[in-house]
């Protein structure tokens, strides 16, 4: 750990019914949050926040990245992923953004679960208690819709006024009882494209 860190929390939930219907398999929805001081806290309006970004997402990456894959049990495990900040109200959003928005954070998660996709997120400011809310998708395909999940917790007393909150996010599997389709079942019934869904010319 390094000293900007108070504290780690973690979510954890199985869910085995939803609606009328068993879960099969039960989906397990996984959130791991970082609370730290924001290091960029009374300084001002500060141009370069590159140094900091380059000291603390490594490290941040890989901490939060170890106790997901700890609590699941390994990376293969997960099927869908996402992070997500939030700002403490005397915080820049860019202070906590700037933690997330770097391969130097994102990579270490993506690595560890063998993923491709890119990390759907949120960036927010709020007080202690603002509800943290990470979206998930495949981490393979973003248009599987199965995936598209989102974990959802608080902590109590975090983020304080110069506190930022990194978090990232984990399924097991997508939406117990998903029957909407997929991207691709839409994009063929509207004869669409991949590469231009909404025929823009």
């Amino acid at each position: 750990m390094f000293p900007e860190i108070r504290k780690v929390v973690t979510f954890d939930e199985d869910v085995h019914r939803d609606g009328e219907k068993a879960a099969d398999p039960v989906l397990r929805i996984i959130g791991v949050a970082a609370v730290l001081q924001n290091p960029w806290a009374h300084q001002g309006y500060v141009e370069d926040l590159a140094p900091e970004i380059q000291r603390l997402a490594p490290p941040l990456g890989r901490i939060l990245t170890d106790r997901l894959i700890e609590l699941v049990g390994s990376g293969d495990a997960i099927e869908a992923y996402g992070k997500a900040c939030v700002a403490g109200a005397d915080c820049e959003l860019e202070h906590a953004s700037a933690l997330i928005h770097t391969l130097q954070f994102g990579n270490f998660y993506r690595e560890a679960v063998g993923a491709k996709s890119y990390l759907g997120f949120t960036n927010t400011r709020g007080p202690a208690n603002t509800q943290i809310q990470i979206p998930l998708m495949d981490k393979h395909d973003t248009g599987r819709r199965s995936h598209y999940l989102t974990v959802q917790f608080s902590i109590y007393d975090a983020p304080a006024a110069n506190e930022v909150v990194v978090a990232l996010g984990a399924a097991t599997s997508g939406r117990p009882h998903h029957r909407i389709g997929d991207r691709y079942s839409d994009l063929a019934a509207l004869g669409r494209s991949v590469e231009n869904p909404a025929s823009v010319k």
